[in-house]
């Protein structure tokens, strides 16, 4: 029993044009890193999972997931659809054991990694705590901010 509220070529087209790379949360991430005086590079290709963010310098990756395609535990923003469920279950669950196996072997190449949940980066004050002790900073900022 379909439940979907569009017919299934509007949905595959609604699903297809959601984005990979330079998402909406993983732009604020990005603008808050660099606000805070941090440099970095973008989808580094030669390490495990591409992360969406990687600090050289600190031996930091950052990876911002969208909560639905993730499979956030107990976020309102990762329900899953109720039409094609199993096909859903399946495809957020490759998800979580790929992204499972790129930590690992991120952390087993030396680096920390910090997963961004989407419906985390609203609160910028608990975000910016957690990116400073990420890359294990002391309380000051760097860049324009410094002088304050």
């Amino acid at each position: 029993m379909n439940m979907d509220k569009v017919d299934p070529a509007t949905r595959s087209r609604m699903m297809a044009s959601v984005r990979s790379k330079n998402t909406a949360p993983e732009l604020a991430v990005r603008r808050l890193a660099h606000r805070l005086g941090y440099r970095f590079r973008l989808h580094r290709r030669g390490l495990p999972g591409t992360p969406d963010m990687v600090f050289p310098k600190y031996r930091v990756a950052i990876q911002v997931h969208g909560c639905f395609w993730h499979g956030h535990e107990d976020c309102r923003h990762a329900a899953r659809p109720r039409s094609n469920t199993e096909f859903w279950n399946e495809k957020i669950e490759r998800n979580r054991v790929r992204d499972a196996r790129d930590v690992a072997a991120l952390a087993a190449a030396g680096w920390t990694v910090l997963i961004v949940w989407g419906c985390e980066v609203k609160d910028e004050a608990e975000l910016t705590v957690r990116l400073r002790t990420a890359l294990s900073l002391p309380g000051h900022l760097h860049g324009s901010d410094a002088r304050s």
